[in-house]
């Protein structure tokens, strides 16, 4: 005898095709570089799926994008940016301009707005003029071009502390003497590696271990990076922009 009150009353059924995987990404840029960064632990919840699911991927010589959210909505993305930028590359042999690429990204998130990619998407790179540039989107395409910005799960505890250290936000320049403004290299590099360590401490989806990539502008020197303990060159070119990734190590706990 089936339950007449099951039948009366109605039911809903509910499902979310959504999941939020942790993690935080970073992007800092510089005069003629920019430092993009993410940690690699993918989690669901109190458990870890995986300690290393890489969320900042080299697009190009001068442009590298950083995924964080969903992780399958963020593998799939990259990968259909990938194949626009190389469809691109076919059409004029050159890779496509990292305010071009911002615009791409632009198009492709919005014309997913009624069921959107769920990832904040950061790229940084090198422009046309060999500046250094930070791009960041909302899931449905609006974006805006930066010196700096933190996503994530530990977002609302690194970016206070880069507006602090790259915009200097509640600091006082000494009499006399005004703030940068734009930072060298190797103070780049201390203030990332202490983000992700000081947000590893305080947030559980946070940690495992650290990607660091570097873009260098046409003709910069490798002032600031050499001597670095396991730095790889991911270049396709050596005249031209250069790509670097850096492996750091990040508590497992």
């Amino acid at each position: 005898m089936p339950n007449m009150s099951a039948i009366v009353h109605p039911q809903q059924r509910h499902f979310n095709p959504y999941a939020e995987n942790g993690g935080t990404i970073l992007a800092i840029a510089g005069a003629d570089f920019t430092v993009i960064a993410g940690d690699t632990r993918q989690s669901e919840g109190y458990s870890i799926q995986t300690r290393y699911a890489p969320k900042v991927f080299r697009l190009t010589d001068r442009a590298v994008l950083a995924v964080n959210g969903f992780a399958a909505d963020g593998n799939m993305f990259v990968k259909k940016v990938k194949q626009r930028l190389e469809w691109y590359k076919h059409a004029h042999a050159k890779d496509m301009p990292l305010r071009a690429i911002a615009r791409l990204i632009q198009t492709m998130l919005y014309a997913q707005r009624f069921f959107p990619y769920y990832v904040y998407n950061i790229l940084g790179g090198i422009e046309e003029d060999g500046s250094g540039a930070v791009y960041s989107f909302d899931p449905v395409g609006s974006y805006e071009r930066e010196a700096c910005r933190a996503a994530g799960a530990a977002q609302s505890l690194v970016q206070p502390f880069l507006d602090n250290q790259i915009y200097f936000k509640n600091q006082t320049a000494a009499p006399g003497r005004s703030h940068p403004s734009h930072l060298p290299l190797p103070d780049v590099l201390s203030i990332v590696v202490d983000s992700f360590t000081s947000a590893t401490e305080r947030h559980i989806e946070v940690g495992d271990g650290l990607e660091i990539y570097i873009v260098l502008a046409k003709g910069r020197s490798l002032q600031g990076v050499e001597g670095l303990h396991g730095l790889r060159e991911l270049s396709t070119q050596e005249d031209g922009e250069r790509v670097f990734v850096l492996q750091r190590d990040l508590k497992k706990d």
